[in-house]
């Protein structure tokens, strides 16, 4: 009848067509410095940044709320200062200017491909970032815009491992997508020893046993002490972030 609205039918789904379902609803990604940094010796790669934007955004679209911790190592890393003559403190605050840097790059490239993103620093850089507030990452995450923690914890002597353990749990996601060069957790450096055994999956104690350099002790401790996944996979392989938010096999799990 004329006036009348029909009722709309969904298509049905093709036969054999999968729809794609995350495992996980949240996820804090780890992104040190040198993975922004790509194939250079120094700095920011244009290039590195645009495959890292279009991975976010892959998973971004599966309507996956995601939050982005980056390093500074591409630019100046604090350990390295203090070991240079600096004062320890000075440095890892240098140190943390250089991953508000890093963070405001990222921002660029994602907003360029049009993710909404906010950057959270935890230390006080008003007229580029916000202040970091827990209730205000959690809302700017269910609004479904990107958020990148930048600054670490803002205290020196706390790497941005221990940050991202941190703030992963504040905002309750529910595992940590550590990006690497590699493809997971490796007893030796498998770039210097083509023997290095690979490890499918390893619990919080034995990383620590190990003595495995994935994560500082700081931040393993806190995710085991609070039952919280870490995923270690190659950064440099595309779709790998996105097969991780699938719950596929990607990587080392520590759990």
């Amino acid at each position: 009848m004329p006036g009348e609205t029909a009722d709309v039918k969904e298509a049905p789904t093709p036969e054999g067509l999968e729809i794609e379902k995350p495992k996980y609803s949240r996820v804090l990604i780890k992104l040190s410095g040198e993975a922004l940094m790509g194939f250079q010796s120094f700095g920011v790669d244009p290039g590195m940044m645009d495959t890292l934007s279009r991975q976010i955004k892959e998973v971004h679209a599966l309507g996956v709320e995601i939050a982005i911790v980056v390093g500074g190592g591409n630019i100046i890393r604090g350990v390295n200062v203090s070991e240079a003559g600096f004062d320890r403190a000075t440095g890892d605050y240098m140190g943390m200017l250089a991953t508000v840097i890093n963070a405001l790059a990222l921002q660029s490239a994602l907003e360029k491909i049009g993710i909404y993103t906010r950057v959270l620093s935890a230390i006080n850089v008003a007229e580029v970032a916000e202040p970091f507030i827990r209730r205000r990452a959690v809302r700017h995450l269910e609004k479904k815009r990107v958020v990148i923690f930048a600054a670490g914890t803002g205290s020196p002597y706390f790497s941005t491992d221990t940050a991202a353990a941190l703030r992963a749990m504040e905002i309750r996601a529910e595992v940590i997508l550590k990006g690497t060069k590699v493809d997971g957790v490796y007893d030796s450096d498998p770039v210097k020893n083509s023997d290095a055994k690979f490890f499918d999956r390893l619990s919080y104690l034995e990383i620590l046993e190990r003595g495995l350099k994935v994560m500082d002790a700081t931040a393993i401790a806190l995710c085991k002490d609070n039952q919280l996944p870490i995923i270690v996979f190659n950064l440099k392989k595309e779709g790998n972030i996105k097969q991780a938010v699938l719950g596929k096999k990607v990587g080392s799990l520590i759990s």
